[in-house]
């Protein structure tokens, strides 16, 4: 997938392949709509799992690409279970970020009992200061590649292991796309399906009552929550639902 020549509108950050789907699938859909560019970086292949294998696990991303309909997608090829926040791990974030040059980047909540989530959150706001530095390390051990860049905004995501309730900052209506949304996580299938047939409610059920409950919140059918720790501006009273 090329990368639009001034960059993507949208760059979502997940720890693993199906993280972007669950938490903000229907974000990208509603993003892609509106003739936004956006794209997916996965920091880790997501295996060893109990169903699933590396091999499966990138046809299952393949296939929910497709069902999204990404502009650009790439995996950083980090340890999964082991995410470390190491300066060659943020040296590698920051090329991506210059890269790519996104103007909104979607991360993963800062507070969660998946290590790797944690981790994830901690990397993307540190290559994200990096991805401006005009010097780098000199010996060119950690040197960065292309323009120097600043992200301009960043919002967090809600993962799904920790059940706590934070406050958004917003809540983005998603009720035109819950379908693709849904769609694209159950190409998951190994995740989201094997082992889990004797659950009810099921997993799937769970993500798209979660939606619910937020479009609940704003007077929508379907949304997802977002996170922000800067003040975010608006432009008039009128943009707000």
């Amino acid at each position: 997938m090329s990368i639009p020549f001034d960059g993507l509108d949208v760059l979502v950050v997940a720890p693993h392949p199906d993280d972007a789907e669950i938490s903000v699938g229907g974000t990208i859909v509603a993003s892609l709509q509106q003739g936004l560019t956006v794209g997916v970086l996965e920091l880790t292949d997501g295996e060893p799992t109990p169903h699933g294998s590396r091999e499966h696990r990138a046809s299952e991303t393949a296939a929910a690409t497709d069902v999204l309909g990404l502009t650009w997608r790439q995996n950083l090829g980090l340890p999964n279970r082991q995410l470390q926040h190491t300066l060659e791990a943020r040296q590698k974030l920051a090329n991506v970020f210059r890269t790519v040059r996104p103007r909104t980047i979607l991360a993963p909540y800062w507070e969660d009992a998946h290590p790797d989530h944690v981790v994830a959150s901690e990397l993307v706001d540190a290559a994200r200061f990096w991805s401006k530095l005009s010097r780098t390390d000199e010996a060119g051990q950690l040197s960065l590649e292309g323009e120097r860049f600043w992200p301009p905004r960043i919002f967090y995501y809600w993962s799904i292991h920790l059940r706590i309730h934070p406050k958004p900052a917003f809540v983005l209506d998603i009720s035109s796309a819950i379908d693709r949304k849904m769609e694209s996580v159950r190409c998951y299938e190994s995740q989201v399906l094997h082992g889990r047939d004797a659950e009810h409610p099921t997993l799937l059920d769970d993500i798209r009552d979660r939606a619910r409950y937020w479009g609940w919140t704003i007077g929508t059918a379907y949304a997802e929550p977002f996170a922000c720790r800067e003040e975010i501006g608006i432009s008039g009273l009128t943009n707000l639902m």
